[in-house]
């Protein structure tokens, strides 16, 4: 058995070496801020566990423990603690490369309340990727819940920062990570490169929960057009002095071109590589054929269901298995068997050959050589695989101001506004705040409320705007109730602003005091006024049979206003009745004149002729 092991080390070797690459460490910025003497921008390599800020930066002061400087025990241990108190910047906690795994180093890191973790290398080399640790060495109890960013730095930068500390400088460092995945455009592609192999211990394991718990939030953003999703399987060749051997025969198809190790590590039981090859190309080809008819989000329902329902404990990881679940998701299993075309056949296999050539990387991206990696926009994704990790990563390759809705949910935000509410404004009264999680990190911006906008700059001031404002914690200004009456200084009809209401005065805002119009002399100031100041208002009386007239501020007798009521009638009464006689007297006189003015008229037209007759006699009678 220890023969057989042996030579199986060897022969995984060859076949890993021969593929072995460019492996690229991914990066992000590191900026030293403070101090002056080391005040620079740095590159730090992401580490391939936690949980890195993709598309948004990260701002802590340093510091470097007096005690378990490795970070390799628990710090409670020690009696230390790295928790921020309220209002504090995060502490990125520097430890020392060596003694123990990169993961175990972080994770008491983050027990001990560290907001990220920095190891400064302990040689002079390039930056490595920091990964998890063979699984056999693992403790994987722990691998999964490792939520803090990582960052190997160089030991250059680790020796100026531990000097700088040592002197009683505050080093303080901002971690960004906006430009650790390119994001060009409104649509992002990704890869995930993966195997159908479940019998590889707790890797395989949270890789199956990863894909069942991603593929809502993937099949969203495929089905939308917003990404384009390529899975990928990883294969290696067998040398050619080992093709006829039985280990390459069991662990390898098209005669040595295609193969994996074997699932338990061991020859004499269980499944071989082979079956995991041929599972692998099964997937690729349903993702083919998915893909060429429209719908290739389905890879997510199919890659889900053949592991619940076909597991190797179970002995169901066969191809009947695999053909139930095909039909199950309405494809024809021949187009699949076409597509996966003779296995024993010393040939090459169109859809592995793909596979093997898109291992080798192209431009920025490097080899794929770890399973499972994660391809976002040609960047290999470093951290933890996890659902909201991942999405956080994928919405960061989009262009800023495009992400989807789903991107902009609570499940990946930042959480940064639960720290002194991100050191935005808010009206805690109304449970309103300015500030909003985001995947990029925590943004200050005024809410809607309720179809209210909120104006300002989001950090000292959002003031309620709009005809609906006083229904929002009053449009933010005062309001007061006391003895049964109720007052605002909120105006419904502006747009902003608040002003006290009459008989207050104030800002508006803060307060509104009563005004004693009584003892100001506002008010109710005649000689037989008796003043009584109220809230908001005032109350003025007079003496026994005197009636206060308020628009005039003067008592009046209730008798006399009532005889002064009827002789004010009577008058106007007698008036109209004078009129009326003047009236009729004056057209009496008008008509009457007409009339003479005519009869004069009428008599004028035979005057003359009388005159003529009268004179002609009296002449006649002379002669």
């Amino acid at each position: 058995m220890k023969g057989k092991l042996g030579f199986l080390v060897c022969i995984l070797c060859v076949l890993c070496g021969s593929c072995l690459g460019r492996f690229v460490v991914e990066k992000n910025s590191l900026r030293v801020t403070s101090p002056s003497s080391i005040k620079d921008v740095y590159e730090c390599a992401i580490g391939n566990f936690g949980i890195p800020q993709y598309g948004g930066t990260m701002v802590g002061v340093v510091m470097y423990p007096k005690a378990n400087q490795k970070s390799c025990k628990n710090f409670a241990d020690f009696d230390i603690s790295f928790k921020s108190k309220p209002g504090a910047m995060p502490v990125f906690l520097l430890v020392d490369r060596g003694d123990c795994y990169f993961t175990l180093k972080a994770w008491n890191a983050q027990r001990a309340g560290a907001g990220a973790i920095l190891v400064a290398d302990d040689r002079v080399e390039p930056l490595i990727t920091m990964d998890t640790p063979e699984e056999e060495d693992a403790q994987a109890d722990y691998l999964q819940n490792i939520t803090i960013p990582s960052a190997l730095i160089s030991k250059s930068l680790g020796d100026s920062i531990k000097k700088e500390l040592s002197r009683g400088e505050m080093v303080n460092i901002n971690l960004d990570w906006r430009e650790a995945l390119p994001h060009p455009d409104e649509r992002v592609e990704y890869e995930f490169w993966t195997n159908s192999n479940d019998e590889c211990g707790p890797k395989c394991e949270s890789q199956i929960e990863f894909v069942k718990n991603f593929k809502g939030a993937a099949q969203i953003l495929e089905q939308k057009g917003y990404t384009q999703f390529t899975p990928h399987y990883i294969t290696w060749y067998c040398p050619e002095a080992f093709i006829l051997s039985k280990q390459c025969k069991s662990q390898c198809i098209n005669h040595g071109r295609y193969c994996a190790p074997d699932p338990e590590q061991d020859f004499s039981k269980g499944y071989d590589g082979k079956d995991v090859v041929l599972q692998n190309l099964r997937q690729a080809c349903f993702f083919k054929v998915a893909n060429e008819s429209g719908k290739p989000w389905l890879w997510w329902d199919y890659v889900t269901d053949f592991a619940i329902r076909c597991p190797m404990k179970e002995k169901k990881y066969t191809k009947e298995c695999a053909d139930q679940v095909i039909k199950s998701l309405g494809f024809d299993v021949k187009q699949i068997e076409k597509c996966v075309g003779d296995p024993e056949a010393d040939t090459d296999n169109p859809v592995l050959k793909a596979e093997q050539d898109s291992q080798i990387g192209k431009g920025a991206r490097g080899d794929v050589t770890i399973l499972p990696t994660l391809v976002i926009n040609n960047r290999q994704y470093r951290g933890k695989l996890d659902k909201g990790a991942v999405l956080k990563a994928i919405c960061s390759g989009f262009e800023e101001t495009t992400e989807p809705a789903i991107c902009l949910t609570e499940e990946i935000e930042t959480n940064e506004c639960l720290e002194s509410n991100g050191g935005c404004w808010q009206d805690k009264a109304a449970n309103i705040t300015a500030c909003r999680d985001t995947f990029r990190g925590r943004v200050c911006e005024c809410p809607i409320v309720q179809g209210v906008k909120f104006v300002g700059d989001g950090y000292t001031r959002c003031e309620a705007s709009g005809a609906l404002r006083c229904e929002i914690n009053n449009g933010g200004c005062w309001k007061g109730t006391q003895d049964g009456r109720a007052y605002s200084a909120c105006i419904d009809d502006h747009t902003k602003g608040c002003k006290c209401p009459p008989g207050f005065k104030g800002d508006g805002v803060n307060s509104c005091e009563d005004i004693d119009e009584c003892k100001e002399k506002l008010a109710c100031q005649c000689p037989e006024c008796k003043c009584k100041n109220t809230w908001g208002s005032f109350d003025c009386s007079c003496g026994s049979n005197l009636l206060y007239m308020h628009e005039h501020d003067t008592c009046i007798s209730k008798d006399s206003k009532s005889e002064f009521s009827w002789g004010l009638l009577w008058t106007i009464i007698l008036g109209l009745a004078v009129a009326a006689v003047v009236a009729y007297a004056v057209y009496k006189y008008r008509i009457r004149r007409y009339m003479d003015s005519e009869i004069r008229t009428i008599m004028a037209q035979y005057m003359p002729l009388d005159q003529g007759e009268g004179a002609n006699h009296v002449s006649h009678g002379n002669v």
